[in-house]
């Protein structure tokens, strides 16, 4: 039987492509108490209240790590997607989740796939007197809701983000099933044996019914389309380099096609402009090196840019201007509210609900984004000798620009 998994499972396991904060493991299968925990981080997952698409439980692992399977009996397997099948309806309103048993090093497990929900906030028993609460993920922690949690929860009512929204203008014909193959082949997922790329479509949940048939969301055409800016106008990448600063002279790029295709022509071209230099010394034997914008911090500037920035009715591009003392990568609008300068200049970023939930995903299950990418910026820049990133955004938020200076010896 063909894994319904869209990643490969021992990235799951492993924590590559996916945070372990979007993972619960459950060492056995005992319906009296890992039932209820079970229905409480698919409540929790459902809620999805950071935007992170939900996340998976995996069933007959070590708690202290999950690359130990521990196995689960063929009997207590079915019992297992039995009573989470039958006890999965006393969630309130009804959540969508997808049961995939695997098998690893010859021991039986269940993944439970939980996305996040165009239905929240959900409820789930609290085991107390047959009441119900709302759950939400804390960390890696499944807790009830309370307080200012719970508003903003409620509050979440009906808010889908904007990139897992139906795109009711457009149908699965506008999709190429060989990115989707491609998307595939590249993290490793057993989907890719599939023959019915409809199938395959729903599996990877880029689809929705409307009007009794199917068409395909943002997320899909963002990925899988050819040419997304027909349907998304700002949907693309325009370098522009300025040799000096007056501005008179100056050359033009520009990367278009689904969103992994341009993060990665982009900085390709972007590898160009990462000169190195070496300095040698009368001193000691070994010479200096560095470059002048250090590629990772690029690399990382340029898939935040496209992860974060907004994709609805914007017209402008993700914008990187090449000037001789630094580099300014721009996208539109500005960073979510709550989020301040000073978060970002002492890496320290809080945790808020993310503008896209489904873009973060897939640029991370392909190994293009990371959970603490500003670090990784400031630990290149540190690492290259070169001065730390700057931020600046208006009081409006219409706009964020990170600022890469270049080495100082460049």
């Amino acid at each position: 039987m063909i894994s319904s998994l869209p990643i490969n499972i021992n990235d799951l396991l492993h924590f590559h492509g996916v945070e372990s904060a979007r993972v619960e493991l459950k060492e056995s299968w005992d319906e009296k108490t890992t039932g209820l925990q079970v229905l409480k981080t698919i409540c929790a997952f459902a809620n999805d209240f950071y935007n992170v698409n939900g996340g998976y439980i995996i069933i007959g692992v070590s708690e202290h790590d999950s690359i130990a399977a521990l196995g689960l009996t063929p009997k207590m397997l079915n019992l297992a997607q039995k009573w989470i099948r039958g006890n999965g309806k006393k969630l309130e309103p009804n959540v969508s989740l997808r049961l995939s048993p695997e098998v690893v090093d010859g021991k039986h497990i269940l993944v439970v796939c939980v996305p996040g929900s165009d239905a929240r906030p959900h409820q789930a028993p609290s085991g107390k007197n047959k009441q119900r609460a709302y759950y939400i993920r804390d960390g890696s922690e499944t807790i009830e809701a309370k307080g200012q949690l719970l508003t903003d929860l409620l509050n979440m009512c009906a808010k889908i983000p904007f990139d897992d929204r139906r795109a009711s203008q457009f149908t699965l014909n506008d999709l190429r099933s060989t990115l989707v193959h491609e998307f595939l082949s590249d993290v490793g997922s057993s989907l890719i044996e599939e023959k019915d790329d409809y199938k395959i479509y729903r599996q990877l949940w880029l689809t929705l019914k409307a009007n009794g048939h199917e068409v395909p969301k943002n997320i899909a055409l963002l990925f899988f389309m050819d040419e997304p800016e027909r349907a998304f106008r700002g949907a693309r990448i325009e370098v522009v380099h300025f040799p000096d600063e007056s501005g008179n002279v100056l050359q033009e790029w520009t990367f278009r096609g689904p969103l992994p295709k341009q993060i990665k022509d982009c900085v390709n071209h972007l590898e160009h402009f990462s000169t190195t230099f070496i300095q040698k010394h009368d001193d000691r034997y070994e010479a200096s090196r560095w470059v002048s914008f250090p590629l990772p911090a690029l690399k990382e500037t340029i898939v935040n840019a496209v992860y974060h920035r907004s994709y609805e009715g914007t017209p402008e591009p993700t914008k990187v201007y090449i000037y001789p003392d630094r580099i300014e990568v721009t996208s539109y609008p500005g960073p979510l509210p709550g989020l301040k300068k000073t978060h970002f200049e002492q890496q320290k970023v809080p945790s808020v609900p993310a503008r896209n939930r489904r873009i973060g995903e897939m640029l991370k299950e392909l190994k293009l984004a990371e959970a603490r990418g500003i670090r990784k910026v400031f630990r290149a820049m540190i690492d290259n000798g070169s001065p730390p990133p700057r931020y600046e955004f208006d009081e409006e938020r219409t706009y964020f620009t990170v600022i890469l200076p270049a080495h100082p010896n460049t």
